[in-house]
Parts: C-alpha cells; structure tokens; sequence
C-alpha cells in the first residue's frame, strides 16, 4: 500500500487540562514512531549544511474524544477487521504512574472497562481509519 493510502490520527480527550493533552500526544507520538518506523523521515540538511533530524512523512489529524467515545472506539479497534492497524492508547493508569513499572502492575489489576483513556494514536489504512473517526471533529485550542 502506498503512503497516500496511510493515515496517522491522534484522538485526545478534549476535557483534558493542555498540559495533559500535550503530553498525552507526545506519548502517542513517540510510541507510533517506535512501531511504525517510516512514519518518521530520514535527516535532512539546511542551506548552511546543517542537519536536521527526520520528522514524521504523513500529517497526523488531531482529533478531539471523550471519555465515553475514547473508551468506544478502544473497543471497536480489538475487532478483526482492525487488527492490521497500529493502535496505542494511554490511560489514567499511565499518567498516574511514577514509573513505567508502575503502570504495568496498575494495568495489569484493571480490566478494559475500568480504562480512562486519554488518547487513542491510530496508524494505517486512509479508508479503515476513516470510516472509525470520520465524523469526529478537529481539536482545537
């Protein structure tokens, strides 16, 4: 599949303080560069020669959630017909925690529905990744 068939969304939930939203991104972020390698470019130089590290090579849609609708469409993304999409989330047990081993151990005593997700980052096909945010709306500031 080619780069114009790709998607890249951040879905975040608007309630958030923008300190929280900023750093709810910045997670997602990081975490879609880790799993999906080409979303981020190779180096670049200036006029001068000076490097610049790569960026992501596809926009990313900031999408404004709830809690209720984050928590749906966490769901709606365990279905098959989703699993060939990159899917990371991140919840109140992960901003909670002071560690990363922490939230592990917090994660692990919760089921799906005790989740308060704050932000749901989506990769891959344009038309899937569509048809579950299409009609939601911009996030503004």
């Amino acid at each position: 599949m080619n780069a114009a068939d790709m998607k890249c969304v951040m879905i975040i939930d608007s309630d958030l303080p923008m300190g929280i939203v900023a750093n709810t991104s910045a997670i997602l972020g990081v975490t879609l560069g880790e799993q999906v390698p080409h979303l981020v470019g190779g180096n670049a130089t200036d006029a001068l020669n000076e490097t610049h590290l790569g960026i992501v090579t596809v926009p990313i849609t900031m999408l404004k959630g709830s809690k209720v609708g984050l928590r749906d469409l966490r769901q709606r993304l365990y279905a098959p017909e989703f699993n060939d999409l990159v899917v990371v989330d991140f919840t109140d047990a992960a901003q909670t925690s002071q560690v990363y081993n922490d939230y592990v151990v917090k994660l692990a005593s919760l089921t799906t529905q005790e989740h308060t997700y704050l932000g749901i980052g989506i990769y891959g096909e344009k038309k899937k990744i569509n048809k579950l945010t299409g009609a939601m709306p911009l996030l503004r500031g």
